[in-house]
């Protein structure tokens, strides 16, 4: 007994020196809770050269985390295992995060430079009044196509996905609101429906693109796209962006009948440390000169209408990335479906991909 309770004390002893050494090498780096910014965000989503500048200019150190996906973001944060000071989740999850109390209602004393967001961009119904959260980026879904081996035009809407000359040639987004929702707006629906006979009848449309399918998978659309291994696919129009960067062949179209008008914002969790470095952090994106730098680099648009006066006209004039007027009437955002539609929505599209083997 007394050797148990020595390898006890013993085992106390080292892990208190571990947490003591740890403590004192934050310290003696100048990195402590006050200084510090916990950031929890898509990865590859801001340009490194910002974070450094933000450093340099506030004095605060940033901790970046990333995530690859917005269910995967609000579980590590409604857990409330680490505290991240500023996430960036999607308007859907957003509104969730919203009804759940997960997060802090915004000081708007405390920010500066939301004037420079255009306003088409403010006052979402995920979030009227930006109450909990500050626009980052935006974009839509669309179609990509190789004009090699798909002729120029040929594909403008939805419905083109299921010629028969694509078999085996299309690449789908693995997300079930993306691929049941441009099911939706083939036949003129809704892609936040909650009627059960529509979702239906997109389950069983979906089910005659199979032939068409190369693969369902994510980040590595862009390599197949890039390297000509497919002719067609579904993407985010910023995959679209650095896909369209490096081959001149390819093409971003958003489909007229209508789709998919993304937005993603920052927030500030409930178990945020740090509010005074998650403003600070927030104040400095919205500094035109940054957003625009920003925006140069991740390829998404930006919300900031003082920064698409220093962006390129080539960039802004883009209207693959920057919609008309018309086009932007017709996209629709994600709303929370609410679990049971969740379920809905994932059980047909997995019942898809399953059909598909």
């Amino acid at each position: 007994m007394k050797k148990l309770i020595s390898m006890i004390l013993a085992i106390l002893l080292i892990c208190a020196g571990l947490y003591i050494g740890a403590d004192q090498l934050e310290k003696a780096k100048g990195i402590t809770g006050e200084n510090s910014l916990n950031l929890y965000n898509w990865g590859d989503y801001i340009d490194p050269e910002l974070i450094t500048k933000f450093e340099d200019e506030t004095g605060y150190r940033v901790t970046y985390e990333t995530f690859d996906s917005n269910e995967a973001m609000y579980t590590k944060i409604e857990q409330g295992g680490t505290n991240y000071d500023l996430a960036v989740p999607s308007e859907y999850m957003i509104e969730r995060m919203i009804d759940e109390d997960l997060l802090i209602e915004l000081d708007h004393s405390k920010i500066k430079g939301l004037a420079n967001i255009d306003a088409q961009f403010l006052n979402q119904s995920f979030d009227p009044s930006n109450q909990f959260s500050i626009p980052y980026f935006w974009g839509t879904l669309g179609i990509i196509y190789n004009d090699k081996f798909v002729e120029e035009d040929a594909i403008q809407h939805w419905d083109d996905l299921w010629n028969p000359e694509l078999k085996n040639e299309v690449m789908l987004i693995d997300g079930a609101r993306e691929i049941i929702g441009l099911a939706l707006d083939s036949e003129g629906n809704s892609l936040n429906s909650k009627e059960d006979d529509q979702l239906a009848a997109a389950a069983k449309k979906l089910s005659g693109l199979t032939p068409n399918v190369k693969a369902i998978v994510a980040d590595e659309i862009k390599m197949y796209m890039i390297q000509e291994e497919a002719s067609v696919a579904v993407t985010f129009s910023g995959e679209a962006s650095e896909m369209l960067y490096e081959n001149e062949n390819l093409h971003y179209v958003i489909p007229s009948e209508g789709s998919n008008l993304w937005f993603d914002n920052f927030v500030i969790p409930k178990t945020a440390k740090n509010f005074e470095a998650a403003y600070a952090f927030i104040n400095f994106m919205l500094e035109p000169e940054n957003a625009a730098q920003n925006a140069e680099y991740v390829g998404y648009s930006t919300p900031n209408k003082e920064a698409m006066k220093i962006l390129p006209a080539e960039i802004t004039e883009d209207e693959q990335f920057y919609p008309n007027e018309e086009t932007m009437k017709n996209l629709e955002v994600y709303e929370d479906l609410g679990s049971k539609y969740i379920g809905v929505y994932n059980d047909y599209f997995l019942e898809f991909k399953m059909h598909r083997k």
